[in-house]
Order: C-alpha cells, then structure tokens, then sequence
C-alpha cells in the first residue's frame, strides 16, 4: 500500500453524522452525504467515479481522500446446500496469515450473513474450533461493516431489486461482547434506515455471557440477543464455558431477565450445542427447563460439528430429539438447528479462519485479552 493510500479515510463504517461531518470538511454541502449512504448502502458501489451524481470534481477529491473498503477476498467456497463461505483478510496491514470468516446461509425468504467480530477469539470455550485457533486482535467497524457490505455486493444486491441478505448474525469468529467498541456502532449502522436498513429483530448479537456487558447493550441498543449457554450447571458449564468462572450462570441470567425487560424483547435465545454423554442426558433437560420455564426464553440446540484435534461426539439424532421433545413438555421451547455448510466447514463452531502471531493463545485460567471497556 502506498503512503497516500494509507492515509486515506475508509468510509465503511462511519455513522452517517461522521459521514456528513467529513463531507463538509471537503467543502461541500450535508446533502452529499446523503447521496453517498444511497450509493454505499443501498446500491452497494464502491467506486467514486460511478456515483454519477456526485459532481466530477468532488468524485475526484473523494477518490483522493477516501475509499470505501471491505475485507479482502482469500477464498470463496460454495457448499452442496447453497451455504457461502468466505475467507478474508480483514485489515490492509494484516498478511495473509492473518483472516476471518463469514459465512452466508439463504433459506426460503430470507439470507442470514454470519459475521466475525475478531480475528480469533480468546474465550476458549471447548468445543469450538475458533477458541482452538487463539486470538489476535479485535475488528473495527470499518471490518465488521465490511463484511455485510461486501457479502451484498457479491450477492448482487442492487436497488429495485430483494435485497441478498436479511439477517445478520454476530455469531462467526469472536466474542462481540469483548469488542464493544466497535460493534455498538457496526450495529447502530445495520439498523439505521441511511444505512442496511435492517430491523432489529433480524440483526442478533450472540455472546458467551460478559454480564456487564449485557448490561451496557441494554442501554445502548435493541438488537435480538444469543447467548452461548451449552449447560444447565454452574459445574460443567465452567468445562465447556471458561468465562462461566466469572460470571456464573444464575448471575448471566440476571442479565439476561434484565435485557428483556429493558428491550421490550420478544425472547432471548439461548444456544446449546449437542455433545455426546456430556451435556445431552435427561437430567441435563430436567436442569434446563428448571433455569428457563417460566421466562421469554427458547433454545436452540445445535448438534455438534467435529473439527480435527476435538474430543467430543455429536450426540445421536434420537438422543437430540429426546433432548428437545422433554424441554418442550417442560413448558420450554426448543428447536433443533439444521446443519448447514458442513461440507465447507461453515457450520456452527467450525470457523477457523487463520490466526497467527496470537497476542492470546487461550483463556485458560487467566481472564485477558477481553475488552470490557464501553
């Protein structure tokens, strides 16, 4: 990258206040901002020169100053079910030893775009092969954004026509939650209507369990929210889930109870993945049932999806529907997740990436490399 590149200003991810404020910095009028976001976010153009109603010198100054510039393309595969999945180099300064993954899942009447919010993650929950793979760094919200704007563009997303992606889901590579910063404004852009224009019950934060970073989401925004739950007991929960040693579970559904109540939310959802003879026996629903009967809440059971160096099974497909079947007569509503782009390693738990030069290799016992800060 040369130096003028370097210099300048990515325009993916600026709030649209930011957006007019640098406009006017340029010498222009606020409305040019408008124009942009229509470009940006609703025709997915990232050319200047092609904004054909911005005039012809400000499309040059622009082309001077500023880019608009998602993840770089690593590889792209396409699996056998229509699940897309690809790999990205997310910074310009990253090599390409450094990359996340985005995955996009369509289904009759609507796509859903999984994003990643870090490059790795450092929560080391143990059957995920995220975890395994260490952290490096936190996105910003340039490549948060950039992934939903480039995943559009490559869909062929255009005006007049149905838009590719419906949903969003934070629920790829990393823990949201440790990356406040810059994924309160990526959300705060999906939901305004200059921006994706998406409703908040289709975009959906999922999170391990950071208590007080729940908390803090209820005062400053409304999106849909998953959390990792995975087991009905303080004790195997702190096997699957380390960060459950910091905030046990009856303290993460406080917070939970709380974001409903503060949010006026439909429900919370609450994911569980399928392992076999570890969490999946009868008295694991009993328990289950028991934390959630009686709250807006369902679950969402995910069978496992094995990656190499792993322990765990998947449990049988009757233990699974057993498993359902008892939280629902239970008053609990459960469903089964559908395994999608397995063939690619897409499916839930299997996004790898590439993370190297780890400031954090794993949680272990030591709670670092997790941004609380707002």
């Amino acid at each position: 990258m040369t130096d003028a590149a370097a210099t300048r200003t990515n325009l993916l991810g600026l709030a649209p206040a930011e957006l007019e404020a640098f406009v006017v910095s340029l010498g222009e009028k606020p409305y040019r901002a408008r124009q942009l976001l229509v470009w940006m976010y609703k025709r997915w153009v990232g050319d200047f020169e092609a904004m054909t109603d911005l005039g012809k010198a400000l499309r040059a100054r622009l082309a001077e100053v500023a880019e608009i510039r998602p993840p770089q393309i690593v590889s792209e595969h396409a699996s056998a079910d229509g699940t897309r999945k690809w790999l990205l180099r997310a910074g310009a300064s990253d090599g390409l030893e450094q990359a996340i993954e985005t995955v996009f899942i369509p289904e009759v009447g609507r796509g859903t775009l999984c994003i990643s919010s870090q490059v790795g993650c450092a929560l080391d929950c143990a059957f995920c092969s995220t975890g395994a793979q260490g952290f490096n760094r936190n996105l910003s919200t340039a490549e948060i954004v950039g992934q939903v704007w480039l995943a559009n563009q490559r869909l062929g997303s255009g005006s007049g026509g149905d838009r590719a992606v419906t949903n969003v889901v934070l629920m790829g590579m990393g823990e949201p939650l440790a990356n406040y910063r810059a994924v309160l404004p990526a959300l705060a852009l999906f939901l305004d209507d200059r921006g994706f224009d998406l409703s908040r019950r289709r975009v959906t934060l999922s999170t391990s369990g950071l208590v007080p970073q729940i908390y803090k989401l209820a005062e400053d925004t409304n999106v849909a929210l998953a959390v990792s739950l995975h087991a009905p007991n303080d004790a195997l929960r702190n096997e699957l889930v380390p960060i459950n040693r910091r905030h046990p579970i009856a303290e993460l559904l406080e917070a939970c109870w709380h974001y409903l109540d503060a949010q006026n939310g439909r429900s919370i959802t609450f994911e569980y993945v399928m392992l076999d003879g570890v969490n999946d026996q009868p008295e694991h629903s009993r328990e289950l049932a028991a934390l959630l009967v009686g709250h807006d809440a369902k679950v969402n059971l995910i069978p496992f999806n094995p990656f190499p160096g792993n322990r765990f099974r998947r449990s049988p497909r009757e233990v699974i529907e057993a498993f359902r079947d008892d939280l629902n007569s239970r008053g609990v509503t459960a469903t089964v997740r559908r395994t999608r782009g397995d063939d690619i390693d897409a499916a839930c738990g299997q996004l790898a990436g590439r993370v190297h030069d780890r400031t954090t290799v794993r949680l272990g016992n030591k709670m670092i490399a997790v941004e609380v800060e707002a």
